[in-house]
Parts: structure tokens; sequence; C-alpha cells
């Protein structure tokens, strides 16, 4: 029989604030506590499951169906990139860059030379406001809307009908090529927008990380002949780094389609999903009712894959930050994260506690596939849940 691991991250969906959370700014965040109790939040497998059940949660089930823990996270960051790399076993002991001010003008100089445009706004903003903002001037000067937010992150922004996309994405390329060292930024985002003002963000954007700053599962499956499929933007977050399958999705409903029908397919090794709706739609929008209603839509595929399970099958579901969209905030929260544990060959109910870190998933999935962690972080806790 193959064995098969999935793990899902539900972009941030954080579960309350680290001990170190005033250090961000995000004292009481808590993204699922926002949700929870809205009208538009109906979860049946997750709580069974025993989301609910994690440590501080409250309202768990008697008989949780998985296990589950909450983890903590030993990088010091609240972004997509430093998340993803710890549930992959790399824990970053400083954290990104970012710019509360802006790039600074050699930065941004020596990117208008490189790309042969101007480059206006140069400040934290909304996505959406900053289209709103700067979107008229674009289109009249063909300068390209640069921004960032209080994550590690050089954001360009430009209308698709003014510019292509695929000459967004070498503006992007340029300014990863440019962002390295002191000013090696976690991703550069293409935020390609179309339509009449107040404009409409598209589906096309695309990330462009810094390769991974150590061994990562990703990079130990694959020496093992393992598959490495991603769902989403996981591609984009490893830069491309020991993936052997990339699956673009246009929402968090595509992606879930994209994973049940990987789902059906024979191979074995890891599928490794990202929703980013959560976070991207939702949690940066302050959108408490799409934020609820989004986990509803999660919970009804959810349900749909695990009756599809197989019986070697792992299922892994957690979570990289948080973005509570209940704060006056609107960029992420530095939070603990559930983490629920699900299969034929998973225990029902064991509590796994307060974990110290994400990378107890990579140490889990490897102990999984019996691949050595030879180098990356992380406890499996694979022993205490296995039947």
């Amino acid at each position: 029989m193959m064995k098969r691991a999935f793990i899902i991250v539900l972009d941030s969906c954080g579960i309350g604030a680290l001990p170190d959370a005033h250090l961000w700014g995000d004292e009481g965040s808590n993204t699922l506590g926002a949700i929870r109790n809205h009208e538009n939040f109906n979860c049946p497998n997750l709580v069974n499951m025993g989301l609910f059940n994690v440590e501080t949660v409250g309202g768990g089930v008697a008989h949780p169906t998985g296990s589950f823990a909450r983890l903590g996270e030993l990088s010091k960051g609240k972004d997509t990139t430093i998340g993803h790399w710890e549930i992959a076993g790399i824990v970053s002991p400083t954290p990104l860059p970012t710019y509360p001010n802006g790039f600074p003008k050699e930065v941004i100089e020596e990117f208008e030379r490189r790309t042969g445009r101007k480059a206006i706004c140069n400040l934290p903003y909304s996505g959406t406001e900053v289209i709103k903002d700067y979107g008229k001037e674009h289109i009249e000067t063909g300068a390209l809307i640069v921004y960032t937010s209080a994550d590690s992150v050089f954001q360009i922004a430009a209308h698709e009908d003014y510019v292509p996309v695929p000459e967004l994405y070498r503006y992007c390329e340029i300014a990863r090529d440019l962002l390295q060292g002191e000013h090696g930024v976690g991703r550069v985002i293409a935020r390609p927008f179309n339509g009449e003002y107040p404009y409409t963000r598209t589906a096309n954007r695309h990330d462009y990380s810094l390769l991974p700053v150590g061994t990562t599962m990703l990079d130990l499956l694959m020496e093992k002949g393992l598959a490495t499929i991603s769902v989403g933007k996981i591609y984009d977050i490893f830069a491309g780094k020991s993936v052997s399958e990339s699956n673009r999705t246009t929402s968090n409903h595509h992606g879930m389609e994209v994973t049940l029908d990987i789902q059906k397919r024979d191979f074995e090794g890891l599928c490794f999903v990202n929703l980013v709706d959560f976070d991207m739609k939702y949690g940066h929008r302050n959108d408490v009712a799409g934020y609820a209603a989004a986990m509803t839509d999660f919970d009804n595929q959810l349900g749909e894959f695990m009756a599809n399970m197989r019986e070697d099958d792992l299922l892994i579901i957690t979570a990289d930050h948080g973005c509570d969209p209940s704060t006056p905030s609107t960029d992420h929260s530095r939070e603990y994260v559930p983490m629920l544990v699900y299969g034929n060959g998973v225990k029902g109910g064991v509590d796994l506690g307060t974990r110290d870190s994400f990378a107890d998933v990579s140490a889990t999935i490897l102990d999984f596939f019996g691949v050595d962690k030879k180098d990356t972080n992380g406890h499996s806790f694979l022993g205490e849940v296995a039947k």
C-alpha cells in the first residue's frame, strides 16, 4: 500500500496570542475566537476532529475523531514564509526585514533603474486601498505601485490592461534579484488588478520567495524519491525548491477541488496544501462574516476528503500564523495555531498539548515515511497518535 500524507494549511487561522505577541502589538488576538460564534460558522467536521478540544480553545466534543495540539512558533516572525518554513522544519531565529516607513531611497532608485519605470507610493498599505489611492496615477503615468505591509514583503501592483501580467512578473523577478542580503524580504509579490475605479485585484497574484535558508522536509522526501506535490502558493513559498509537482489555485474552494482530485490518484509522498483566502480575502480585510463562511465551505469539502481517505493516509490540518479579523489591525497576528491529526491509523482523542514548534509537523511527516530528519527541527508525535 502506498503511504500518502496531506498537510492542509488554513492560512492565518490562529487560536490565540503567543506569550511574546506584545512585541508585535498583537496582545489579545485570537482569529478562531473572532469567528467561531458567528452565524456563518458551521464546521462539524473540524469540531468533531478536535478543533475545540485544543488547549485554551474551549467547547470541545466528548470523543474527538482525531488527535490535536496547540503549536507555538519558535521562529521570530508572523508571516507566511517564516510560518511555512517552520512547518517544513526550519526555525528562523531572526525576523525577516520589514519597512514600516517604506523602502530606502537606494533600493527604490535601483529598482527604477533596472525596470525603466518609476515607483509610486512606497509605504505600508492595504492592498485594496492602495489601488484605489494610486491606481489612477499608475494608469496615467505608467509608474508601478510599490508598497509593503507589516510583513516582510515588497509588493508591486499594476493594472493588467496597462502592464500585462508577464511583464509584471518580470518586474517582480528583477525585484527578487535586487532584494537579497540586508534587504532580503521574505516575498516579492505581484498584485495585478483590473477594471474601473475602485478596481479589482485578480487571481494572477504570484509570490517570489527567498530560497529556504536550511534543509526542509521537502528536500529530504525528494531525496528519497517520494512525491512532494504542492497546491496553492506552497511552490512560491519554497521558491520551487524540492517541489515535484505544482498546482496553482484561484480560491480556497478551487484549492480543495484540486486536492480532492489529487486524492484520487496513486502516489507515495506528501501533498502540501495552502488555502490562502482565509488570510488574503477575509483576515486582512477584517471580514469576520466572510472568514466564518469560508471556514464552513472548507469544512463541507473536508467531509468529502475524509470520506475518501485510504487505509494508510495521514491528514494534518494546521495554520501558519494568525490574522484576527476583529481587531483594528489589518495585518497578521502572532498567535498559536491549531493542529489536527486524522486517519485510519491515528487514534482519536489524543491531546498532544501545547508543543514548542510548528516544526513538529515536519518531524512527524518524516517519521511517517521512515526518513531521517537530519538537521531539520521538531519532534515527532507519531508514536503518540499511531494505532
